[in-house]
């Protein structure tokens, strides 16, 4: 029992003087021996200064009034991290074994400087510093890191500015990071808070083999970043230099807060295009910033695409793409404001038409769909090519099935000095009723044929584009019919109220200058007659004033007989009215010749038998009773002084 007893009190010996060893060992040493850990394991410069205590709750310790850890030695701007209050924690087993083991590291209101080149080279990335020749060199790059042994590291209250070479400096106030490390050789969590805009920004992440990912080696890893408005996320395989693959998820239910979120400032998308986003891929990304999603799936709030997309990330996004879709709405790309059209009355849409997002890419997307509706145009099954430079955006139809026929050519849409629209378009055997509907609400012509335009508008609403607009074009029609008006019918009761004409062919050709459409040259033949067609149709103020004169072809003693018609006032509801008056000059004009030389020769007759005047060869009867009128009155003047 006495050997028991003595055993026991000299355990307690040891212990006491193991405790009173610590508390005897300076504060400032332990800092000393800590920043010298710190220098191995980063290959960096750390300076720890100001007052240094120790501290024995929650962790032994040093706290230090400032500590700095120097950036690699081609970074630009300052340390990697400065705080001005910082905690070291150290292991109290290893202290008791002679060693300095840091356990924890913790900063209030730290300054982070991240820096990456495209190079691939990245101020996070640190080397083995045991000795001086090991620091990382512009031109002698350092062997890599051994094993760092921090289980913990919290940072609250940070300042992070991350400059990657290429692209717009970064910087983020109140980020918060938290790093669980408890097993050199294991696993790490990693969390993250930060604000780029006003609501906090969650990430976290969890990285197998945390030690060797520190050293460059490629590890397991899956990370989450959620924000008001959605979520993004990732489950696959990375690297410290910034390679990445695996399973990508974006989940957003109003992208435009969640980009907002994020530090992106307003954004307005279009209607089915992003609004909200459902999106999966595989995802690979290199170290230089170059971005490829396989197998994509992108639910873009209604419209959904397949394929596979390459993006370069360096400055402003490079997109490569061939993409598949069903049925495709892309109204909101023509139609002014959130809802379509202005609902102030009837006329175009002039709500302000926001073209900056052909600023967002440059690049070309193939697509396939399997029908488009442009809001002006409803298209069937399509292959399109659409090509982006510096807000120049160009839609190259290339196969294009719409209204029975096919269409071809291009659409532009150029942003870079105030919005333009303009193309070149040839549709082939279409359907001209439902066409010409869809473009400017006529449905009163049926048939089937082509036609051709090239075009250009400038403006930053569809009403002013439409204003503007200039170009030229034609149309050919085979057999079809004009509904409202019957001009058969015409010609032997001049009643132009219903019915419909058909023709067997039609044949014009159109100018466009300031937003209106001038045709001199319509050719409509007809079964018994033919009817020309000349006038305008001011597509700004969506109005006609255009004029078809028929002729039959066997009356009037063969010359033919014709009746122009009027057609004029609101496209969506004309009114037709013959023109009579202009019907008796082109049908009757010999009569009429005729008829006045008779008139004439009576009037002639009676002046000459009641006023004694004779009307020369040449002279009009105006002329002659003028002079006569005269003759006389200087006859009387020259009697008075008889």
């Amino acid at each position: 029992m006495k050997w028991i007893m003595r055993i026991l009190g000299l355990v307690v010996l040891v212990a006491v003087l193991v405790v009173v060893g610590v508390l005897m060992l300076p504060a400032d040493k332990i800092a000393q021996i800590a920043g010298d850990q710190l220098r191995k394991v980063t290959g960096r410069d750390v300076t720890i200064s100001g007052d240094v205590s120790m501290t024995f709750w929650p962790v032994l310790g040093v706290t230090a009034g400032g500590l700095e850890v120097g950036n690699a030695s081609w970074a630009k701007d300052g340390a990697m991290l400065s705080t001005s209050n910082a905690a070291i924690g150290v292991d109290a087993s290893a202290l008791l074994r002679g060693e300095i083991r840091i356990t924890n590291i913790e900063a209030q209101s730290p300054t982070i400087r991240l820096e990456s080149r495209k190079d691939g080279r990245a101020s996070w990335e640190f080397t083995d510093a045991t000795g001086a020749a090991q620091i990382e060199t512009e031109t002698s790059p350092a062997r890599p890191a051994k094993a760092v042994t921090i289980q913990k590291l919290k940072i609250t209250d940070a300042t992070l500015i991350y400059d990657a070479e290429g692209s717009d400096l970064v910087s983020y106030q109140g980020v918060d990071l938290a790093l669980d490390w408890p097993d050199a050789n294991g696993a790490a969590d990693i969390a993250a808070a930060l604000r780029p805009a006003r609501d906090k920004v969650n990430i976290g992440a969890r990285i197998e083999s945390f030690g060797s990912f520190l050293t460059g080696t490629v590890q397991p890893l899956r990370a989450k970043i959620t924000a008001k408005g959605g979520e993004l996320s990732l489950q696959g395989r990375g690297s410290l230099e910034g390679a990445v693959a695996g399973a990508f998820a974006l989940q957003a239910g109003n992208t435009a807060t969640f980009l907002a979120q994020l530090g992106a400032g307003a954004v307005e998308l279009p209607k089915g295009l992003g609004q909200s986003l459902n999106v999966s891929a595989d995802l690979t990304l290199t170290p230089d910033r170059r971005l490829a999603l396989r197998d994509l799936v992108a639910d873009l709030g209604g419209n959904i695409l397949r394929g596979g997309v390459d993006v370069a990330l360096n400055g402003v996004p490079q997109i490569n793409a061939q993409l598949n879709a069903g049925a495709l709405d892309l109204r909101s790309l023509t139609e002014g404001g959130e809802g379509g059209g202005s609902s102030a009355g009837p006329g175009w849409p002039k709500d302000r038409i926001d073209a900056s997002g052909l600023a967002a890419f440059n690049g070309t997307i193939a697509l396939n769909a399997n029908s488009i509706d442009l809001g002006a145009l409803s298209l069937g099954p399509t292959r399109t090519v659409l090509r982006n430079d510096r807000s120049r955006m160009v839609f190259e139809l290339r196969e294009v099935n719409a209204y029975d026929g096919k269409l071809s050519g291009e659409f532009v849409m150029n942003n870079r000095n105030g919005l333009s629209v303009g193309g070149k378009l040839q549709a082939l055997d279409v359907q001209m009723q439902p066409l010409l509907t869809d473009l400017a609400d006529l449905s009163r012509f049926r048939g089937q044929g082509s036609a051709s335009l090239s075009f250009l508008g400038v403006g930053q609403s569809v009403d002013a584009i439409m204003r503007s607009l200039s170009g030229e074009g034609s149309l050919k029609v085979g057999r079809g019919a004009i509904e409202g008006i019957d001009l058969d019918a015409l010609l032997g009761s001049f009643d132009v109220e219903g019915g419909t004409t058909v023709f067997d062919s039609l044949n014009a050709s159109y100018a466009i200058k300031g937003g209106v459409l001038r045709n001199s040259d319509l050719l409509m033949l007809l079964p018994n007659f033919n009817a020309a067609g000349a006038g305008e149709i001011n597509l700004g103020a969506q109005t006609l004033d255009y004029t078809v004169t028929p002729k039959a072809l066997r009356v009037n003693g063969d010359r033919g007989l014709a009746v122009p018609v009027r057609i004029y006032g609101p496209w969506a509801d004309p009114k037709i009215r013959p023109d009579l008056k202009a019907a008796v000059d082109l049908n009757f004009q010999k009569e009429k010749e005729a008829a006045k030389a008779k008139v004439e020769a009576k009037v002639q007759q009676k002046i000459e038998k009641e006023l004694g005047v004779k009307v020369e060869d040449g002279q009009s009867i105006e002329e002659a009773v003028k002079d006569g009128i005269e003759d006389k009155l200087k006859k009387e003047l020259l009697s008075i002084f008889d």
